[in-house]
């Protein structure tokens, strides 16, 4: 994989580094202080701009200790960040939603991304009838 140009926003944050056999993920960092109350949406400010190499994209989840620490849900569940945002001023951004008062201070870790190819072109072949086993429907793998 090519080098990925990254832009810092604050100087308050570590680096992004890639742990090498750890894991694929790498954790981002919030970049400002954001106290939330129950119930309330806000953007958090991950200090960070990239340019992604051609074809790719990456995903940003919430690391597993997310919810254990902060009472926060990623409220897109998973967040894409395609290559065409790249510019100066795309700062990423983690969407978030409180289920009880707390506060994220800066350079707290609290979400993880990898990079993931995009996906190949795909040519649609509408039928009226599938060749696989019939499972049962959505939901229903394990019912008696």
């Amino acid at each position: 994989m090519a080098n990925i140009k990254i832009k810092y926003f604050s100087d308050d944050i570590d680096r992004l580094t890639y742990i090498d056999g750890k894991s694929d993920w790498i954790d981002l960092r919030a970049s400002e202080e954001v106290s939330f109350k129950a119930g309330e949406f806000k953007l958090v400010k991950l200090g960070v701009a990239m340019q992604l190499p051609e074809g790719y994209e990456a995903h940003v989840v919430p690391r597993s200790s997310t919810f254990k620490n902060y009472g926060l849900i990623q409220t897109n569940s998973c967040g894409i960040i395609d290559g065409s945002y790249c510019g100066d001023n795309d700062m990423w951004m983690w969407p978030a939603y409180a289920t009880r008062d707390v506060t994220v201070h800066v350079n707290d870790r609290i979400c993880q991304f990898r990079i993931i190819e995009n996906q190949p072109h795909i040519d649609f072949e509408e039928v009226d009838h599938l060749e696989g086993d019939d499972r049962g429907g959505f939901g229903s793998t394990g019912k008696a």
